[in-house]
């Protein structure tokens, strides 16, 4: 009885949540980032320029690239698909982002950045959860 009052084990019950809520998050996370460089040439030019700034190469086609993969991997979390494979690229997109942005910044510079790398890991490793399209498409190969 002591034991369930400290370790909280009846919340167990409830874990497929945990996951379905830092997906739909950190997914609409991703595209509220990117939705007005795709909706707006004006917008995409400003973050090709910031490319440019902290040189990247190719800065008008890393800007596309990089806001399509973050629309995509957005949009994947969300509805949990192919999300492992979003994670991966997550942590791969927002690695970079650390590197060629972020590494002259303190901590607190590096903690969005940072953060999303550890998701993209964390849902590499454990999937979508139970409450996905992920979970829908491979019930029968398990």
């Amino acid at each position: 009885m002591t034991r369930d009052i400290f370790f909280l084990e009846g919340l167990g019950r409830f874990a497929d949540i945990g996951p379905l809520t830092l997906r739909v998050l950190t997914g609409a996370f991703l595209v509220y980032g990117v939705v007005d460089n795709v909706a707006s040439t004006e917008r995409m030019q400003e973050f090709s320029d910031f490319l440019a700034t902290n040189l990247f190469p190719a800065p008008d086609l890393m800007a596309l690239v990089s806001v399509y993969i973050q629309l995509a991997c957005g949009v994947g979390l969300v509805l949990g698909l192919l999300t492992r494979l979003a994670g991966i690229v997550v942590a791969l997109h927002f690695v970079v982002a650390v590197v060629m942005v972020h590494w002259s910044q303190d901590f607190r510079g590096w903690w969005p950045a940072i953060v999303l790398v550890a998701i993209g890991i964390q849902f590499a490793l454990i999937g979508a959860g139970k409450i996905s399209l992920d979970a829908i498409l491979t019930r029968g190969q398990r």
